[in-house]
This record gives structure tokens, sequence and C-alpha cells, in this order.
């Protein structure tokens, strides 16, 4: 199995640092608003990478962190009169719904920040101690300067970072490239006591602290959208590298690309978002679950009605698919079974490459069409099914009833009582359901 590897920028051969045993980590949501999609497209794409380590027999172990303290959070709680808790419970329960509806359940562990406020604490004063992190008036800062490797990830030059730019303008700092570890407290935001008074912790620092608690020092993949590279990732490179004085924190980074709108990052900073309550009362989640694990995780999506259609028509060819392997009598075709899966897992081996994936099961289909399939093929279909969480095996009411009308249409054909054959096909298409007549008995469709 090969992972590209940001820190490497190159595709390298997956080792865990432990045999067949992964520590994962990836950032999770800030807590003042619902997610948008393009939160979802990173949480639904690593869902699927995780659920395929696990369907290789990795025995991974998932954790995703929730920044449920934060400037965003504080000024939410102002903007509608609430405690800055009351917002990040508020929205910690909404992020918790809204994933359920795109079948991202592959994580272990949901850590909020405020659960470990100690260990950030230990962590400062150990920094603070080695000379890696001092303090001023407002609060207690990374020296950069001090660790050498500042950039390594985001593969920039520092001294070509300009203040303001993709830094916080602060006249107190040492350098400007220097990041809060620990916010002195300030009238009417929430606060704990520390060792460097009353306070509440820096972005950064909370992950370092909660992958400590959870792995150790080190560990093997930490996942996030590319936009998190930098600063984000590399201060807590420089944060853990620095605490432990070991390398490298994380064997393996792995990073999401955009999810955009009209040709534009989709951005909450922007105001071009679409959040993720609302989209699924528009389309079905499986639709959008499968727009983003068809494509792979590191390429742009340009979302559009257009996309969303594609994604809604091949999901569809797949239903159909299920749908006739499970009515059919005909014999499986083992050799096809066993090469399709051979050539799935080679793609999925090449750095997840999903879009591959796809073409390789549609090929599958294409096969099993011309030379049959039943049992074997469906029992095929749900083993690879474990990865993508997008097909649907149950029968629901309103299939049961159109299998219903189906049966009663069969019985009517069979007592040459051609008129109500008839009348239940036409009454099935006002439906928008498509039958058709076939050697395996009748196969039927939604229409599109």
């Amino acid at each position: 199995m090969k992972i590209y590897n940001t820190l490497t920028r190159k595709k390298e051969t997956f080792k865990p640092l432990k045999k067949e045993s992964i520590n994962f980590f990836l950032c999770g949501p800030t807590v003042y608003d619902y997610i948008h999609i393009g939160n979802l497209k990173t949480f639904t794409q690593f869902d699927s990478i995780v659920k395929y380590l696990r369907y290789k027999k990795f025995k991974v172990r998932y954790i995703q962190n929730i920044t449920d303290i934060d400037d965003k959070i504080i000024n939410e709680a102002r903007k509608k009169n609430k405690t800055p808790k009351e917002i990040s419970e508020f929205y910690t329960k909404a992020f918790l719904e809204e994933i359920k509806s795109y079948n991202i359940n592959s994580v272990d562990k949901y850590v909020p920040a405020t659960n470990h406020i100690q260990e950030i604490i230990k962590q400062i004063q150990t920094l603070v101690k080695k000379g890696y992190a001092y303090e001023t008036e407002d609060g207690i800062y990374f020296r950069v300067s001090r660790f050498k490797d500042y950039g390594k990830l985001s593969h920039q030059d520092i001294r070509k970072i300009k203040q303001g730019a993709r830094v916080e303008i602060n006249e107190k700092k040492e350098n400007p490239i220097d990041f809060v570890l620990w916010k002195k407290y300030k009238v009417g935001e929430p606060f704990w006591n520390s060792p460097f008074g009353k306070g509440r912790p820096g972005w950064h620092i909370e992950d370092t602290a909660i992958t400590e608690y959870y792995f150790g020092p080190q560990y093997d993949i930490h996942g996030g959208g590319e936009d998190l590279t930098f600063p984000h990732h590399e201060a807590e490179i420089a944060q853990m590298e620095s605490v432990s004085g070991k390398k490298p924190l994380v064997k393996y980074w792995m990073h999401t690309a955009f999810l955009n709108l009209k040709k534009e990052k989709m951005s909450k900073s922007i105001g071009n978002t679409i959040n993720a309550k609302s989209l699924k009362e528009k389309y079905d989640p499986r639709a959008i679950r499968y727009l983003f694990v068809s494509n792979h995780y590191r390429t742009p999506i340009e979302f559009s009605q257009e996309s969303i259609e594609h994604a809604k028509n091949s999901l569809d060819r797949l239903d159909d698919f299920i749908r006739y392997l499970k009515r059919s009598k005909e014999k499986d075709n083992p050799s096809i079974i066993k090469k399709t899966k051979k050539e799935f897992i080679k793609s999925m081996d090449d750095d997840f490459d999903t879009p591959k994936a796809f073409a390789i099961i549609f090929e599958f289909i294409r096969e099993s069409y011309k030379h049959g399939g039943s049992k074997e093929s469906l029992k095929f279909m749900k083993e690879i099914d474990q990865v993508f969480s997008i097909l649907n095996f149950k029968e629901s009411k309103v299939e049961q009833k159109i299998l219903d009308l189906i049966k009663k249409r069969e019985e009517a054909r069979k007592n040459k009582d051609f008129k109500t054959a008839d009348k239940i096909r036409e009454e099935l298409k006002q439906k928008g359901i498509i039958l058709e007549d076939s050697k395996e008995g009748v196969i039927w469709k939604f229409s599109s």
C-alpha cells in the first residue's frame, strides 16, 4: 500500500509504527455553526479511507477532536446572547447528528478540547521550561525561531511569510509568526486557572495535547483539509516535537483538496458555503456521499447541480444492479469476482484511488449483466460497500409495495388477464417506476 505524504510530497510505502496497528487523528470542526459541505467532504473521504484500512485488517484507532472553545464560538455567543458553552454544545450535537445522515461512523472517539485542559497546560509548561515559549501581557507564545524545522510540512520559507498575510498581527510578540499557546483572560470570556494565570488555550495546542494523551508523542497518520497545512499542522509539529524531542510527530500527513463552488474554494470566511443540514433537505445524502468518495481525496471537486446529478445517476446504476442481483437466478462467475476484487484492492492500495476503484466496479457490473451473477456477486458488493457505505441492500416500504404490485401483475399475466397487467404497468409508470421483462424475471427501476 502506498500513501501520498504531504511532508515528503511523494507516495510512500505504508508501514505503521506498530505492525497491523494504526493510530489515526483527524482535525474536527470548530462548533460555532453547522458544518459546511467543504468540511463534510473531508470527513466523508477520511471515513472511507479508514474503512478501507480496516477492510485490509489493520486495527485502526481513529480519533477526531472537537474545538469547543475558540474566538469564533465566543463571538457567536455574544451575537445570540448565549454562553459559549451553550453554543458549542448545540453545534456539537448538530454535528454528530448530521454526520450520521451521511454514514460517517468510523470514528472511535470524538474529543472536545475542553476535556484536556490539564494536558494542554502541561505541554505549555514544558515548552516554557525548554525555552520554546515565552509570556507577554496577553498570553503565552511559541518561539518559532527556536524550532529550526518550522515550515517543513508546508514547504515554505518562513522568512518570506508577511506579517498580517497569514499570521495575526500582534506587536507584543517577539516575532510576527510566533503563535499563541494560551490566551490570558478577558472580561466576559470563559477561563481556566493555570500557572500562567486565568485564560484559555490557543487553537493549535489542543490537538497535540489530545494526540499525546491517546497516542503518545508519535503516531501514524494525521488528516485534514489542505487549508490546515499552514499554520495549524505546522504548529502542531513544532509544539509536539519540541515537547518530546522526538521526530517525526506524524509519519504520514494526508490532506484533502478543496471543494469549490463557482470556481472558488468553499469557505465560511468568503461566505460561499452551503451547510450539510440544508443540503440533505434538498438531496439524497447517499448521492452526496457518492460524489465525495468516488472522487480522489487529493483532487478538488466542483460542487454543482451537474455534479450532483451525475452522482445520483451513478448511484441509480448501482441500485439497479443490486436489485438485479437479488432477483437473478443466473450463476455467478467466480473468475470475474476474483479478478475484480484483485483490481479493486490494487487501485485502493495506490493512495486510495477511488475513481479507478469505481471504474473497476462499473466494469464488473457490465460483465455481470453479460455473464450472470447472483448471490456471490451480491456478497462481493456488500464486501466493497464496507469501504464506501453508499449502497442500500434493504427493501424500503416503498420498494415492498412495488414488489407486491409486480407480483400481482405477474399473476395477472399467468392468468392471461393482460388488461389488469397493463393497468398495473401503467400505474407503476405514473409513480416513476419502469418495468423491464427479462429472462431473469421482471427488473424494475426508478425513472430518471
